[in-house]
């Protein structure tokens, strides 16, 4: 598929066909894609949990769902006919120790001398490209993150090491009709509103 038809095409799909699974060589493309992320020292700190089985992914819900009431919402009712789920998680400790290797110049692990959390960035950008693997191979996916009282849970459930911190959940499949968000009524914002050219509120280069 043309880049800019994938781009075009990206969307968040919270419906799937559960009667057909996600062959494994694409599976194992969307993960091997994720891994060509940029990542601030070629630290790569970031990990994925792959669940597939019937069993991972009802202990998945049990573990990030709030309470059964849950289980009548329709988004989750929509998110649990997913036959795959990525949980992509972070190391923060990674590239603390990466940064006081020699060739870095630093000789601690000092968390302020980063001028924002490059873990999760760098870990966004690898799910980033699982999402629009998916749509290059013809199936939907969605990005959503572990609600915070939730997390230990997640830990415990899939003996997750203390040193990584979910930063999102993708759920991958074939797409069945669904309800688009209702947020999607915002519109997209305009080039020219979040582009400033040359300094801030000049959106054109001859103004």
């Amino acid at each position: 598929m043309d880049f800019q038809d994938v781009v075009a095409r990206r969307r968040m799909v919270r419906a799937y066909d559960p009667t057909r699974p996600v062959p494994g060589e694409i599976r194992e493309r969307l993960l091997e894609n994720a891994l060509h992320a940029p990542s601030a020292g070629f630290t790569q700190g970031w990990a994925f949990l792959v669940l597939e089985s019937p069993e991972d992914r009802d202990r998945f819900w049990m573990a990030t769902s709030a309470d059964d009431k849950e289980s009548a919402d329709p988004w989750l009712t929509g998110m649990r006919t997913a036959p795959l789920i990525i949980v992509s998680f972070s190391n923060k400790s990674a590239y603390l120790s990466r940064y006081a290797e020699p060739d870095k110049g630093w000789t601690d692990r000092d968390e302020s001398r980063w001028p924002v959390p490059y873990w999760h960035i760098d870990t966004g950008f690898a799910s980033l490209l699982i999402l629009l693997s998916a749509v290059d191979a013809d199936l939907g996916a969605c990005f959503f993150g572990v609600p915070p009282d939730r997390a230990a849970s997640l830990h415990d459930a899939f003996h997750v090491p203390a040193a990584y911190t979910a930063i999102g959940v993708i759920t991958v499949g074939y797409r069945a009709p669904d309800r688009r968000s209702p947020s999607l009524r915002r519109g997209r914002r305009p080039v020219a509103e979040v582009v400033h050219r040359g300094r801030w509120g000049r959106h054109d280069i001859g103004s």
